[in-house]
């Protein structure tokens, strides 16, 4: 066969990658082995007291997109600087009528001053007035994201880090050290080209201290079991070891790879996994360590290849550890603690002569254990954030947001006059929106009432809005319309008296009566102004009075302006019509009589003319 891309060669037929190298058998070419020498140790423990919390928000998820606190204050940050943004280049738009959208969009940001409101600038000996300005909704607004924002972060704080964790180490004796019973499992792979064939020397374990009389050597399957299993990472020997208990302090467990034809006994790194398992509850509670090896504990990343007849030793510790905060649980924790590596090449041509010595086709492996037998550790949790902390964290919170814009706030009003009366303007051009508003209102009801032209173009639409909804009335005639119109100004004029006003007069009376046109009530009227009349003008002749004296104008006692409907100005009306009727044939008689002396006066002067020339 031929040999594989950047390989190299050895006893002139068999082939071997280079240093720190592996066999990429999808692309047939040897590769640089990438991986980082990394060790993580974590231990996953579900602690009771934050059980409830990560179950009902689902913490773990939420920590994949908010790592620390930093991207709650960093959202802050970015939404306070749009809303200040925008509600500064809305200022820059005009107000108008009123009607706009941007003087909508500007009056509603000041119904949002809630926080300043009646605390801004003011003039001195001024009554205080409730004052809602722009610029104390910006504020108030942008005072509630900073809260907001920092209380979000106060809770990610209290969900992460609101007890500390309290180490209590004491020495330990035999009866301690046997109610330990762990699940122990370790996984070591050589990284490399070999397979599990070339495995070999794996059966015992060594307790005790080399050079001492305590040292033993026993078979493996006294602790546990093992196997090996191919791996696309090279070969993996696993050892477990059920309800395991430790009764020595050193334990030392070794095996090698040969070479076998076509594979030689080389390898590039290590990987390992050492888990303790709780018996109780294997799923919940464990503790674990796990890493990659590539030259030695000093985590140097330089290609390297181990080969030889040094062993490499692969050294963890165990600390038993009692977490009385979970019941006193008991579990044993690994650490790594060094890696010691054994016969290592760095150059090519070294390799080269390794690999035709058949002395060196040798991979030695050793895995140390060092347990901790002499300490506990006791573990606890305390609470170092109550419900009283959490209040004035909460109150500072909510002071810092508020006093910040607050100072700004006063410090702006201060330097800029023009922004004291800023309420003043926006109430003056609302109320004269809603003047106009009304005022329309009530010219569309004196056209419909009147039915005139006296409001031009107002008239005719409300007379097709009328028409619209069924409450059209019939014409008049343009006499009729004048004396409508001289109506409609007695009208104006006697509701202008205390006691009346045109408001509660137009708006208090029935739907029934506001839409009936004049002329009807006129035939409803029509026996009480013939009774009107000839009491107008008995009276003038029981009286002798040229001219009488005009009706009165005011109602009832008893009435209040409340109840002063349409039907009782009709009648006012129809007395005042009544009234120009009598002066109009009275102002016709008397001019009558006065044409009727003047002729007299001349015919009796000309007879006398006429007697005095004869």
């Amino acid at each position: 066969m031929s040999c594989p891309r950047d390989s190299i060669t050895y006893n002139a037929t068999r082939c071997a990658c280079g240093i720190g190298q592996l066999l990429n058998r999808s692309s047939g070419s040897c590769e640089i082995f990438g991986w980082p020498s990394t060790i993580s140790t974590d231990k996953d423990i579900s602690y009771k007291g934050i059980s409830f919390a990560e179950t009902l928000f689902a913490f773990d998820r939420i920590k994949k997109f908010t790592q620390s606190q930093a991207v709650f204050l960093e959202a802050t940050l970015v939404m306070l600087l749009s809303w200040l943004v925008f509600c500064f280049f809305l200022r820059f738009t005009k107000l108008g009528d009123g009607r706009n959208v941007w003087f909508n969009l500007r009056w509603w940001i000041t119904r949002l001053d809630v926080f300043f409101s009646t605390r801004h600038w003011l003039d001195d000996q001024q009554i205080v007035k409730k004052r809602k300005t722009e610029l104390g909704g910006m504020f108030s607004v942008a005072s509630w994201i900073v809260f907001i924002g920092l209380f979000a972060a106060l809770l990610y704080q209290i969900l992460t880090k609101r007890t500390i964790e309290v180490h209590n180490v004491r020495a330990t004796g035999s009866p301690d050290l046997i109610s330990f019973e762990n699940d122990l499992e370790f996984n070591i792979t050589a990284v490399s080209d070999m397979s599990c064939s070339n495995l070999r020397g794996i059966g015992n374990v060594l307790t005790g201290n080399p050079g001492f009389s305590d040292l033993r050597v026993a078979s493996l399957s006294t602790l546990g079991n093992y196997t090996c299993r191919n791996t696309t990472s090279g070969p993996t020997v696993n050892f477990k070891c059920n309800k395991c208990r430790l009764a020595n302090d050193y334990i030392y467990i070794s095996w090698h790879f040969v070479d076998l034809p076509g594979a030689p006994a080389a390898a590039v790194g290590f990987q390992f996994n050492f888990t303790s398992k709780n018996g109780a509850d294997k799923k919940k509670h464990v503790s674990f360590v796990s890493g990659t090896l590539r030259n030695g504990s000093i985590l140097d990343e330089r290609p390297v290849t181990f080969r030889g007849s040094e062993g490499n030793v692969l050294k963890f510790n165990l600390f038993p550890r009692i977490y009385h905060h979970l019941g006193d649980l008991k579990l044993i924790q690994p650490l790594f603690h060094e890696f010691i590596p054994g016969s290592v090449y760095r150059d090519t041509a070294q390799l080269q002569a390794s690999l035709g010595r058949s002395a060196d086709g040798i991979l030695n492996t050793t895995l140390f254990i060092n347990y901790l037998s002499s300490y506990i550790v006791e573990i606890d949790h305390e609470n170092i954030l109550g419900p009283v902390s959490f209040l004035a964290d909460l109150g500072g919170l909510y002071c810092i947001s508020i006093g910040i814009f607050f100072y700004i706030l006063v410090q702006c009003e201060y330097r800029i006059k023009k922004l004291r009366n800023e309420d003043t303007i926006f109430r003056r051009i609302r109320k004269r929106r809603k003047a106009l508003d009304h005022w329309d209102k009530l010219r569309r009801y004196v056209a419909y009432t009147y039915d005139c032209r006296i409001l031009g173009d107002d008239a005719i639409r409300t007379t097709k809005m009328s028409a619209l909804c069924g409450l059209a009335r019939p014409s008049t005639s343009p006499s009729e319309c004048g004396s409508s119109r001289t109506n409609m100004q007695h009208f104006i004029m006697s509701a202008k008296k205390p006691g009346l006003s045109i408001e509660k007069n137009v708006t208090q009376q029935p739907a029934s009566l506001e839409m009936r046109p004049l002329d009807s009530t006129t035939s409803l009227a029509h026996g009480a102004n013939t009774s009107n009349k000839k009491s107008i003008s008995q009276s003038s002749h029981s009286n002798g009075d040229i001219i009488p004296p005009p009706p009165s104008m005011e109602f009832g006692e008893g009435s209040s302006s409340s109840e002063v409907d349409a039907m009782d100005i009709k009648k006012k009306l129809l007395l005042l019509y009544d009234y120009n009727v009598l002066l109009r044939e009275k102002l016709l008689d008397t001019q009558s009589l006065l044409n009727a002396l003047g002729a007299k006066a001349s015919s009796s002067s000309s007879s006398s003319t006429k007697e005095h020339s004869t």
